[in-house]
């Protein structure tokens, strides 16, 4: 089993270099600019932002799927940013394409299975290969991962999942195809959780406190291997962050957030429909235009939150928009609103937007690794051998780490 460690640099190390890195610039990540007309970072960089102003459409949609590419533009106007592919690296996990081909689920077997999850679930599978323990999957909903790693391990896998739902569909499945598979109706959040012994503990894309949970009790029960892929690292009972690790909690200068900025590491997403691209640009459009009108109306210079829209909304335009968020947030809107003023601020807004934000998702990556490295030290620190990388490509998913540890035993 290969180490991170081995190939690069020590999980700490590579942890403070991170932590300290995203100090510096916090400036640039922890303002948000759909809520700010011009986030903090402006004035403090001056050139930055007369770069991003000048990029076209078209090198925006670019770089906003090429984070290290921007970064190398970027760093004329910031040169700390230089720094940003090498803090960003990771190993590539991912076995031969013929490998992760043949511990996929087939779709004749993957009913009710997304085509996506499917593939997801089996490129972890083929990342986590050999199997040799009995599998305790966590947060297993239907069990999709659950019978994708049944079919390439010769031992049971269990499922732990609250929803008895889901628990029912799972074991439905699990029985048509003669898989060993039983998901148990389990909260893993329950303080009375009993853990079976021996097992390899996994979880595909299990939420912020959820994998935090399979983290600590995995390893306070010294399970043998756990295996996961975390996902929305914000969700969570706690509204500041803590490090889990004893290295990180003891870093001088260490970074310290509040939960919700965590959303920052999970925005990005694989490319969507045009279709669905168009009718986000236009809510965001609006969503700003209506941000604009309240500002002048309350004289107020304050960014208010409006809730999901309905999407009756998109048929009746733009006015019945305002009226309904007006509504929402008992704001009188006069008896008619310039729409066409209204609709240019928000354009203009949602092109300064648009290209702010290319700042501040540079962040997204290396705030994830400063939570993942932690992770990893904290297992070390318990007796773990870790490796970490991408057990799939982005386009696949963003979420594409991978934490694969072994216990040695303290030493």
């Amino acid at each position: 089993m290969s180490s991170y460690r081995d190939t690069i640099d020590g999980f700490d190390a590579r942890w403070c270099r991170l932590n300290d890195w995203l100090v510096r610039h916090r400036a640039f990540w922890q303002s948000v600019p759909f809520t700010e007309p011009e986030p903090a970072w402006v004035s403090l960089c001056p050139e930055l932002a007369r770069l991003v102003s000048g990029l076209t459409e078209e090198q925006c949609e670019r770089l906003e799927h090429d984070s290290v590419a921007f970064a190398v533009l970027a760093a004329e106007a910031l040169p700390s940013l230089a720094d940003y592919e090498y803090l960003i690296q990771v190993p590539d996990l991912a076995p031969d394409e013929s490998v992760v081909v043949s511990e996929t689920l087939p779709e004749v077997r993957a009913k009710d299975m997304p085509g996506r999850k499917r593939l997801q679930a089996g490129a972890f599978t083929a990342s986590v290969s050999p199997l040799s323990l009995p599998v305790l999957d966590w947060c297993s909903g239907k069990g999709h991962l659950s019978r994708t790693l049944a079919a390439s391990c010769s031992q049971p896998v269990t499922g732990f999942e609250w929803n008895s739902e889901l628990v029912r569909d799972g074991n439905r499945m699990a029985d048509k195809y003669g898989e060993r598979v039983a998901v148990r109706c389990q909260d893993v959040m329950a303080t009375d959780l009993s853990l079976p012994e021996g097992v390899h503990g996994v979880a595909l894309h299990a939420c912020g406190d959820l994998h935090r949970q399979l983290l600590r009790r995995g390893a306070g029960s010294r399970m043998p291997r756990l295996s996961f892929s975390p996902c929305c690292y914000h969700l969570s009972a706690d509204s500041d962050y803590r490090s889990i690790s004893r290295k990180a909690e003891q870093h001088v200068g260490r970074l310290r957030v509040r939960v919700a900025d965590l959303r920052l590491a999970v925005q990005e997403t694989v490319t969507a429909p045009a279709r669905v691209r168009a009718q986000t640009r236009r809510v965001s459009q609006w969503r700003l235009a209506f941000d604009g009108l309240q500002r002048e109306i309350r004289g107020v210079d304050e960014y208010l939150p409006v809730p999901s829209y309905p999407p009756r909304l998109l048929q009746e335009g733009f006015e019945s928009f305002c009226r309904w968020a007006a509504a929402k947030k008992g704001i009188s809107l006069p008896d008619s609103i310039d729409s066409s003023r209204w609709l240019a601020f928000g354009m203009e807004r949602l092109q300064r937007v648009r290209r702010y934000e290319l700042v501040r998702h540079l962040f997204r990556r290396p705030l994830e690794l400063w939570m993942v490295l932690d992770y990893a030290v904290y297992l070390e620190e318990q007796g773990y051998r870790v490796r970490v990388g991408e057990f799939c490509a982005r386009e696949l998913t963003p979420r594409n780490l991978l934490i694969d540890a072994e216990y040695q035993g303290l030493r």
